[in-house]
């Protein structure tokens, strides 16, 4: 039987040697791939943290004004008020108390769309017994009325025809003077107003060692306008009342919001 040679084993170690070599080319590829990934992630931050460090300095300020106007309305709340011992007989006379009371407006010249309702009222009057209850002794029927007088001028002859008219009946409450169309003294209050705030941050920003920047935000709050007045009810054979009108004042507040550069 011929003799086979036997089969050549690879040798171990240079196995070893190529397993290590494979394992490092391996190796490098995936440090290869992974560096760009590492090394772009400070990139991001870097622009977020510059961001926050560029971010302006700011100013919140409040500003006030004021506007000034002679009057050119008269606003009266007038009524009647009549006390009667039953329901009835109360409405009833209040209704023509009530109808005096709207015939000498119309006289006065005072327009329909210038006279409205506020209240109507019927109620219980009682009084107390001497055994300490309390009895139903009558009704009171009111109504009160608000009345637009747009010749302030003649307020006074107004309120005077009134208590004429309605005698005992009659009630005054009270007088406010405004404007008719208030937008003209809002805008200058509100001009005023805008210009306070301004100043305010300018002087902020020069004490501050900076230069005052573009603006941010602005709001305005509600406006305010002061100078209602009261009268207590005048006698019937009271011609005319004297009034005072004076100014219209509007106030406007206005909160800015500046850089500072």
């Amino acid at each position: 039987m011929p003799h086979r040679p036997a089969p050549v084993l690879p040798n171990r170690g240079a196995r070893a040697a190529r397993l290590l070599a494979a394992t490092a080319v391996l190796g490098g590829i995936l440090l290869a791939t992974a560096a760009p990934a590492s090394a772009a992630a400070p990139e991001r931050s870097v622009p977020r943290a510059a961001a926050r460090a560029e971010a302006p300095a700011t100013v919140t300020v409040t500003g006030s004004g004021s506007a000034t106007a002679a009057p050119d309305l008269a606003i009266l709340s007038v009524g009647v008020e009549v006390t009667k011992p039953t329901a009835k007989e109360a409405m009833a006379a209040q209704s023509t108390a009530a109808e005096a009371l709207l015939a000498v407006l119309r006289k006065e010249g005072v327009e329909d769309r210038d006279i409205r309702t506020d209240s109507l009222s019927l109620n219980p009057v009682y009084t107390q017994t001497t055994g300490g209850e309390s009895k139903v002794t009558g009704y009171q029927a009111s109504q009160t009325f608000s009345v637009k007088v747009r010749d302030i001028d003649r307020a006074g002859q107004v309120i005077g025809a009134i208590n004429g008219a309605t005698g005992d009946a009659g009630r005054v409450n009270g007088v406010v003077f405004d404007v008719a169309d208030p937008k003209e003294l809002r805008a200058k209050a509100r001009e005023a107003a805008y210009k306070d705030a301004y100043d305010k941050a300018s002087q902020h920003a020069r004490l501050s060692g900076h230069r005052l920047g573009r603006l941010v935000s602005l709001s305005e709050g509600d406006s305010l306008r002061p100078g209602h007045g009261a009268l207590p009810s005048m006698p019937a054979d009271e011609p005319s009342v004297p009034l005072a009108p004076g100014e219209i004042e509007e106030q406007v507040t206005v909160s800015a919001v500046f850089e500072l550069i």
